[in-house]
């Protein structure tokens, strides 16, 4: 059984992936649903501002937070290679550090900057928009589903 130390890491895992799933789960459900509605000038212009204030001290902590938890267990675990939840933890830190983290800095990021580079009112933003919202949601399932995926792997590997 994971105990000491160890135990409060994986509880840490639990939790801020666990966060993480929540605010990508909300996005996926319905913000983006609510933006997409709006005219895109609007939509554009309401997505800029939320990226912007998306960087913030509260939401940092919890995003790359639990990305160095991440990476911590996983090193932990193999250098221990603990009898009990090897499997569950390595699984729980790749899901978040590659599908989490990961497709946040390859996939959503880059959307979010070349939105960020765009005039709201423009055509150009417009256009951009439809897809912008097809494919970043796209991506945020998948963040979605990583992330959960990580909390339930680290919660098993309490178990």
């Amino acid at each position: 059984m994971i105990d000491g130390p160890y135990f409060a890491l994986t509880v840490l895992g639990v939790l801020g992936t666990g966060l993480a799933a929540g605010v990508f789960c909300g996005f996926s459900t319905f913000v983006m649903k609510g933006l997409g509605s709006l005219p895109p000038a609007q939509g554009v212009a309401a997505m800029n501002a939320i990226n912007r204030a998306a960087v913030s001290p509260a939401f940092m902590i919890v995003f790359v937070g639990s990305a160095v938890v991440c990476a911590v267990l996983a090193v932990v675990t193999f250098v221990l290679w603990p009898d009990d939840g090897t499997v569950e933890l390595l699984t729980g830190s790749a899901l978040y550090l590659i599908g989490g983290f990961g497709v946040t800095a390859v996939a959503n990021v880059p959307r979010n900057e070349a939105l960020l580079r765009m005039d709201p009112g423009s055509p150009e933003a417009a256009v951009y928009w439809r897809t912008y919202l097809s494919e970043w949601t796209l991506w945020n399932h998948v963040r979605t589903v990583a992330s959960a995926g990580a909390a339930v792997s680290y919660a098993l590997a309490l178990g």
